[in-house]
């Protein structure tokens, strides 16, 4: 694997740089949508991008049955309004209505779409992928510059330290309210070991043990999960080996942090043509 390449500083949002495939360059207030406005990320998005030079919130929406109430960035409406009016929506909802959302950005040709949802089905998943061949799609478990750093180490970790030498384990942690388990993110950390490795995460991961075991088999990936009160999110990757413990990890302090992820994301994704990006895209590590 190819040594990680840290750019910095990062710019995003520069008209010239969000040109798409047919030479059409973004406006330079870009009208962004929220999904899922009244909820915590939501809330979190909105606040950023009203004070964000170069957004302009042109819609926020929740479930159809919050249309006409109120969310901490003003009054929501529907999603039709929404995909009517904006050029990129961010959406932390659920896997599967990040999944029809997208579908319906792709059967109109747009907006561009930044998703931020986990807990997503397979079929769901193709949901999002039949939609990017139609339309701009960002979609990462984590917005996290940190987090996306930790990617690249991790894998140029589990491809110098064998499987015949080293056991991996992904450790998460999130507040009582998260719904799946284990999280986007930590399943990211997990798949990108696992590429490294020559191999698919599915083939290798062992997400529960419980009574009599076994010897751990050799190469498998592990993962352990906490629940609790109001932790916004912890990461470690634990390479175990017989005489030495590598241990990598990320700790998120405030909500902030993806918001404002989600939104360079939004900058980087107005006006660009179809297709299905992630975070490494956004910051220029692919």
């Amino acid at each position: 694997m190819a040594p990680l390449r840290l750019i910095f500083p990062f710019r995003a949002g520069k008209p010239e740089q969000n040109a798409g495939k047919t030479g059409q360059v973004a406006s330079i207030n870009i009208r962004i949508g929220v999904a899922g406005a009244s909820g915590r990320m939501g809330q979190a998005v909105t606040a950023l991008a009203s004070a964000r030079p170069g957004l302009e919130i042109a819609a926020l929406f929740d479930r159809p049955d919050a249309a006409g109430g109120a969310s901490a960035g003003g009054i929501l409406t529907d999603r039709d309004h929404a995909l009517e009016t904006c050029d990129v929506i961010v959406d932390f909802t659920s896997g599967s209505a990040s999944a029809e959302l997208a579908a319906l950005c792709a059967k109109r040709g747009g907006p561009a779409l930044v998703i931020g949802s986990t807990g997503f089905s397979e079929a769901d998943e193709a949901m999002v992928r039949a939609a990017a061949e139609r339309t701009a799609i960002v979609k990462s478990g984590n917005y996290s510059l940190g987090v996306n750093v930790l990617l690249g180490l991790v894998a140029q970790a589990a491809a110098a330290l064998k499987a015949r030498d080293f056991d991996i384990e992904v450790f998460e942690a999130h507040h009582k309210r998260k719904v799946d388990a284990p999280s986007g993110t930590a399943l990211m950390l997990g798949q990108a070991a696992a590429q490294a490795r020559g191999s698919d995460l599915k083939a290798l991961e062992v997400r529960a043990r419980d009574g009599i075991t076994g010897p751990r088999e050799e190469g498998t990936i592990g993962f352990s999960v906490v629940r609790g009160g109001g932790i916004v999110g912890e990461h470690s990757v634990i390479f175990a080996g017989e005489e030495e413990i590598l241990t990598l990890s990320h700790s998120a302090r405030d909500r902030g942090l993806f918001a404002r992820g989600a939104l360079e994301a939004a900058l980087w994704v107005a006006g660009r043509g179809p297709g299905l990006y992630d975070m490494q895209d956004v910051l220029g590590f692919k």
